[in-house]
């Protein structure tokens, strides 16, 4: 699978795999200055970059860096982001502090990671009602188990 990426920044870095089985490519920072996000302060920080997927049967999933997260408390402001195959903009990354420090996030800093998934699309019917299941409608931890 091919992704174009298009530059629109300058200082623009496309993604990148930092391993050989690295599922996500790394997305970053896009800055002018340095940004500082106080605790639970949010941003919309800039990539720089567009992409078009050559398949329109996928999606680009946009996820945290879990070192990011754990070490600094800084996350995704929406918990996943989701980039359609055809959106044609900048991609940016909203995040979050939620630790009790202030980060500065430099520009250049890896943000998030990129990931390629396939799509399927569903057809949604109207139904009067639906099969019944051991589970019934138990949820939120009521799957049964104890």
């Amino acid at each position: 699978m091919t992704i174009r990426i298009q530059k629109l920044r300058d200082n623009a870095v496309l993604p990148a795999y930092q391993s050989d089985m690295a599922a996500g490519a790394d997305l970053y920072a896009a800055l002018e200055a340095p940004l500082t996000l106080a605790p639970m302060d949010r941003a919309l920080v800039p990539t720089g970059i567009a992409a078009q997927p050559d398949r329109e049967d996928c999606v680009l999933v946009i996820a945290a860096r879990s070192g990011l997260a754990v070490k600094k408390g800084v996350t995704l402001s929406n918990g996943i982001g989701v980039v359609d195959a055809d959106y044609r903009g900048e991609i940016c990354v909203g995040l979050v502090n939620l630790g009790k420090d202030t980060v500065t996030i430099e520009p250049g800093d890896r943000i998030a990671q990129l990931l390629v998934m396939p799509v399927l699309r569903a057809v949604f019917t109207e139904a009067d009602s639906l099969d019944g299941t051991d589970r019934g409608t138990g949820g939120f931890g009521h799957t049964g188990t104890k």
